[in-house]
């Protein structure tokens, strides 16, 4: 038996040799499918078996599931046939927003060999999205002084598609005086702005109208308007001047809602209302209008809206100052967001195994991940369990975790552990995350039965009347349910001619020992036989001997204890033990319950 296990044993650290292997194969490479977003739920992505090359049903026997690691099931694994859907529609802006390509990443596992195969489903962007401006109507004061070629910017549109179908161009409705110009921020952003064709005349003309359009670049494109009304306002020669054309400033990412966060200022030399500054966002996401505010007066940049630094790292905003002439200067500030440890680790089940049998070291209790928003030290995370235990923690791929059995557990010594798994990042201050689980060990037959008493002497009075009890043994098994159960049988006499299955009986469920006939002194003094315990599903026995003495007149029907007569050996199981309730109660003549 001992070598058969030290085979296991090497068989299973092969097996866990080529599973590590894979695991690291499946690290290194992903595989990708694409699907257009706004797709029904249940529609066909691809062939996972066909992709990998797998034969049809493998993913079956090998328990194949598909995982992610924010923990939504977006897809669903036909394993059965491969094929790969959709479970719930895909909307590439809710999911991705800007970012372009959107790329959802999720991994096969496969449980039996232990592997992970990493996977991206690419959500390609389709044209459901007009451009919409946030302000419907568009004020300009313009000097009529101003110089033909003179720039004004106006309010940009946007779209929320990507790629060839978001925002492409600007047109303005028929007019004499103006015409649009595109302009690209360093963020890629679209802007429009009103260029002087031809000189203004605030006592022929004092205000101007048109629409501005603007259009996408889809098949067919898509379009959304705002109104731009243009007031002619008489000389103001001098346009706002910032004291920096530049401000950069650090933030933490935990700074309390209404922390201000720069004063930006610019002056202008005309004097009244034309010398009269307010400053504004020009040309600024969705985002940045949530996020910070600027009072229009004193040039003060307020938070408005947590930050968080995994999401955005830092923004991008122009200021513009505009005198009360309409006439603006512009700055850029540059908001970088700084990281604090405001995430604790996640952790994240992928299979369990429980109750694990009691002889199998190296056995796979929980497959999990962890993970850690933060980045940087913050984001750096170590996972332990304690030591005392026989367990140990193994580091696989993508912050997998396996947790395993580092030797053969004993079931008999302690039927259950109570493991944390504790998972710590190296920010400061730390945050820590705990998983506790409950490990119950699964017994096996791994005790053979024991007798109370190594050997028996009975000593019976002759003469005694049929089915006599006289004695009763007693063996214990310390494995559990039906591994504890016990049958108890007569061997054959070691003499051929002693007939002891007419002699003795014993009740195999109780041990209860009878005589089955009127025993002789004169005729047979002493007999010895064997007794058979059989523990559980008959895999573990122990045979003993013990010796009959028969007394005179004066017995008596009480047993005591001697030395075994033959050392007492193991034996093994002769077969089943089937029928044997039965022939016990047909020798002695009435059933036994």
């Amino acid at each position: 038996m001992e070598n058969g296990g030290a085979g296991a044993l090497r068989i299973r650290q092969v097996l866990l040799l080529f599973v590590l292997l894979e695991m690291s194969q499946a690290g290194s490479e992903s595989r990708r499918f694409s699907v257009p977003e706004e797709m029904q739920s249940g529609s066909f992505v691809g062939n996972v078996a066909k992709d990998l090359g797998l034969e049809v049903g493998e993913l079956f026997s090998r328990g194949a599931r598909v995982v992610s690691n924010d923990n939504k099931q977006r897809l669903q694994l036909d394993i059965n046939t491969g094929d790969l859907f959709l479970s719930e529609v895909l909307d590439r802006e809710e999911l991705c927003g800007s970012a372009e390509p959107c790329v959802l990443h999720f991994q096969i596992l496969m449980k039996n060999p232990l592997q992970f195969l990493r996977f991206e489903l690419q959500v390609r962007d389709i044209n459901d999205h007009s451009p919409i401006f946030l302000e419907k109507e568009m004020l300009l004061k313009i000097p009529e002084n101003s110089p033909v070629g003179a720039v004004f910017l106006l309010e940009s549109a946007k779209d929320l598609d990507v790629g060839i179908n978001t925002l492409k161009n600007y047109t303005i409705s028929s007019n004499s005086h103006f015409h649009i110009k595109m302009r690209v921020n360093p963020d890629n952003r679209k802007y429009p702005e009103l260029v002087l064709d031809k000189a203004l005349d605030y006592e022929e003309q004092p205000e101007l109208s048109f629409i501005l359009t603007a259009l996408d670049g889809g098949s067919p494109p898509k379009s959304g308007t705002a109104s731009v009304r243009v007031v002619v306002v008489d000389i103001n020669d001098n346009s706002p001047e910032f004291a920096q054309p530049f401000y950069e400033v650090k933030i933490p990412e935990d700074s309390l809602l209404g922390s201000p966060v720069v004063t930006v200022s610019a002056w202008d030399l005309d004097s009244g209302k034309n010398g009269e500054i307010s400053y504004t966002f020009s040309h600024v996401s969705e985002d940045i209008r949530k996020t910070f505010e600027i009072d229009q007066k004193s040039g003060q940049v307020s938070l408005t809206a947590p930050l968080d630094f995994e999401t955005i790292e830092s923004y991008s905003i122009i200021i513009q100052a505009t005198d009360g002439g309409g006439l603006f200067g512009k700055s850029t500030l540059k908001i970088q967001v700084m990281d604090v440890n405001d995430n604790a680790p996640e952790l994240t089940v992928s299979s369990i195994t429980n109750p694990i049998p009691e002889n199998s070291p190296e056995t796979v209790v929980m497959v999990f991940s962890i993970r850690d928003r933060d980045s940087g030290v913050n984001g750096r995370i170590i996972c332990s369990i304690s030591e005392d235990l026989p367990f140990i923690l193994k580091s696989s791929v993508e912050n997998y975790y396996t947790l395993e059995t580092e030797s053969p557990l004993d079931r008999e010594e302690r039927a259950e552990y109570n493991i944390t798994i504790s998972v710590s990042d190296l920010g400061t201050p730390r945050r820590h995350t705990q998983h506790n689980l409950t490990v119950r060990v699964a017994d096996v037959n791994d005790n053979a039965p024991a007798f109370s008493q190594p050997a028996y002497t009975l000593r019976v009075r002759e003469n005694n009347s049929p089915a006599l009890h006289i004695g009763t043994v007693r063996a214990t098994d310390a494995d559990a349910g039906a591994n504890a159960q016990l049958t108890y049988s007569l061997l054959p006499p070691s003499d051929p001619h002693l007939p002891l299955a007419s002699l003795v009986a014993i009740n195999p469920d109780t041990g209860q020992l009878f005589a089955l006939r009127a025993l002789d002194y004169e005729a047979l003094r002493a007999f010895d036989f064997q007794l058979l315990d059989v523990g559980g599903t008959g895999t573990l026995a122990h045979g003993y001997r013990y010796e009959v003495c028969l007394a005179g007149g004066s017995g008596t029907n009480e047993f005591k204890f001697l030395k075994p007569m033959l050392p007492n050996l193991p034996v093994q199981d002769t077969g089943s033990n089937i029928g044997e309730k039965e022939n016990f109660s047909n020798s002695l003549g009435f059933n036994v319950q």
